[in-house]
C-alpha cells in the first residue's frame, strides 16, 4: 500500500535526491538552468513552486522528464513496489522515492515481483496437485517403482557372481522392459506436471476431475439459468452431461453439485434472495429473515448472477476430513486442497463447533489487499447412528474485506505451510519453502 500524501517525496526533494545521485553540485545545476545557488536550495527544500520553463531547464539538466520531477513515479507503481516490499517484510516507506530515482531500477524490481507471484500461484498449483490428485500420485509411483527393478536388476549385472547367458539375457529384458515403462511413466509424469495453460494442450488432459469442474464452474459463473424457478428448463444430469471438457468421473462430481444447487434455488428463487441481500447485506441475519439454513444460504450468496448478491463472492466446502469439494475463488484467492491447507481458515474451525456459526477477516501474508471476510458454518448431514459416524459438511462464503463489520476479528492465515512466510506461526507443521522475515504480523 503506498504512504500517504503527506510522506511522499515532493518535487524539491526529487530534484535534490537526483542531482545528489548525478555527483552534480548545487552551484553547477543552478548555473545550467539560469538561477542563483540560493533560490536553487530554496526550491530544493519546497520553499519555491517550479513549473513551465524552469521545470523543463531542470528536467533537462536531470536528465528526467518534467512530469518525474513535477508527479513522482506513478501511483500504481509505488503501490505494487509497496506491496512487493511489504510482502517480504520489507518497510515501504523509500517505494515513492526509490520509483522517482531510480525508474528503470524500479520498473526492474515490479517486474520481479510479478514474475515471483507467478511462480509462487504456479508452485502451488503444483503442490495443490500433487496432495489430491490420484492419477499424479499412480504415476509417480510407476516412476519410482520402475527405476527401483532396474537398479535391482543392474546391480545383480554388475555383480561378480558369473551368470549364464540364459540369465544374463533374462536380466537384460528386464531392464529393456522396465526402461521402457519409466520411459512412459517420466512422459506422463511431466505431462501431469505442466503448469496449466502451457503446452499444446496437454496441461489441460492433466486436470484432475475436480480441476475440471472448477473449470467448467468458472466458465458458468457459477449460475446455471437452466436450473433456476419452479419449473427448471433442465435436470442436473442433463446439464451435466452438456458441459465440455469432462471425463466421466468429473460428470459425476459436477451433477452432485448441480443437484445440490437445484436444490438450493428451489428453496431460495433468487429475486427473494436478491431483495433480502439489498435489505440485510448480513449472511446470519439474512438466513433467520428467510427461515432458511445458514449453509444453503452461504452456497445461494455465491452463486447468484451479477447484480443480485454480492459485488464478488468466493466459496468453499469441506468434509471432516479436510477434503474440499469444486471451489469458487475470490479475486485469486482460495484454499489449497490436501494436507497442504492451512488449518486456521475458519472453515476447519467450524468443523469442529458443528452449527455455530463463524465471522473472521482472513489476512494473508504480505500484501494487505489479499484478505477476505469469511463467514463458515458446519452441519451434520447424515446420521449420526450406533453402526456410523456422523457425516458433516462445512461451507464457507468469502467476501471482499472491505465490506467486513469493525467489530470483525482478525485472523492470519496463510496458503499452506511450504509457501506462507509467516516463522512465528503457532500451527505450522513443516518449514517453508520461501525466505521468511524474522517477524511478520
Amino acid at each position: 500500500m503506498a504512504e500517504p500524501s503527506s510522506r511522499r517525496m515532493l518535487a524539491g526533494g526529487r530534484i535534490r535526491a537526483r542531482r545528489l545521485d548525478a555527483g552534480m553540485a548545487q552551484a553547477e545545476l543552478a548555473r545550467q538552468v539560469g538561477i542563483s545557488p540560493s533560490y536553487l536550495n530554496l526550491i530544493e527544500h519546497d520553499r519555491r513552486r517550479i513549473g513551465g520553463r524552469l521545470l523543463n531547464a531542470l528536467a533537462r539538466a536531470l536528465d528526467l522528464e518534467p512530469a518525474q520531477i513535477a508527479e513522482g513515479a506513478g501511483g500504481a507503481r509505488v503501490e505494487r513496489l509497496s506491496a512487493a516490499a511489504l510482502a517480504r517484510g520489507r518497510p515501504t516507506s523509500d517505494a515513492e522515492a526509490f520509483a522517482s530515482r531510480f525508474p528503470d531500477w524500479a520498473a526492474l524490481v515490479e517486474t520481479q515481483a510479478e514474475m515471483i507471484e507467478t511462480l509462487k500461484a504456479q508452485v502451488a498449483g503444483l503442490s495443490d496437485r500433487l496432495a489430491h490428485d490420484p492419477e499424479l500420485s499412480a504415476s509417480l509411483h510407476q516412476v519410482i517403482t520402475a527405476a527401483t527393478a532396474i537398479r535391482s536388476t543392474a546391480s545383480i549385472l554388475a555383480g561378480n557372481e558369473a551368470l549364464d547367458r540364459d540369465w544374463q539375457a533374462r536380466f537384460h529384458r528386464n531392464i529393456h522392459a522396465e526402461s521402457l515403462r519409466l520411459a512412459e511413466s517420466s512422459r506422463r509424469l511431466a505431462g501431469y506436471l505442466e503448469a496449466p495453460g502451457e503446452g499444446d494442450g496437454a496441461g489441460a488432459a492433466a486436470l484432475s476431475p475436480l480441476d475440471q469442474v472448477e473449470a467448467a464452474l468458472d466458465r458458468l459463473g457459477h449460475h446455471v439459468p437452466a436450473l433456476e424457478g419452479p419449473d427448471p428448463a433442465m435436470s442436473p444430469e442433463e446439464v451435466a452431461k452438456g458441459v465440455s471438457g469432462l471425463d466421466e468421473a468429473a460428470q459425476d462430481i459436477l451433477t452432485v453439485w448441480l443437484r445440490t444447487y437445484r436444490a438450493d434455488a428451489a428453496a431460495l428463487p433468487v429475486e427473494t434472495v436478491a431483495r433480502g441481500w439489498r435489505e440485510t447485506p448480513e449472511p446470519l441475519a439474512l438466513a433467520s429473515r428467510l427461515g432458511c439454513a445458514l449453509p444453503r444460504l452461504l452456497r445461494r450468496l455465491a452463486a447468484l448472477p451479477p447484480g443480485a448478491g454480492p459485488a464478488r463472492a468466493g466459496l468453499v466446502t469441506s468434509d471432516a476430513g479436510g477434503a474440499l469439494g469444486p471451489r469458487r475463488a475470490l479475486d485469486g484467492l482460495t484454499l489449497q486442497r490436501g494436507a497442504v491447507a492451512c488449518p486456521l481458515w475458519p472453515i476447519y474451525e467450524a468443523l469442529s463447533q458443528p452449527g455455530r456459526p463463524l465471522r473472521a477477516l482472513a489476512m494473508m501474508p504480505g500484501e494487505t489487499a489479499s484478505a477476505a471476510l469469511c463467514y463458515a458454518v458446519s452441519t451434520i448431514e447424515a446420521g449420526p447412528d450406533w453402526t456410523a459416524p456422523p457425516r458433516m459438511v462445512a461451507v464457507m462464503l468469502m467476501l471482499p474485506s472491505d465490506i467486513a463489520p469493525a467489530e470483525t476479528t482478525r485472523r492470519a492465515v496463510g496458503p499452506g505451510c511450504s509457501l506462507c512466510p509467516r516463522d512465528n506461526c503457532p500451527a505450522r507443521r513443516e518449514p517453508s519453502l520461501l525466505p521468511t522475515p524474522s517477524r511478520m504480523l
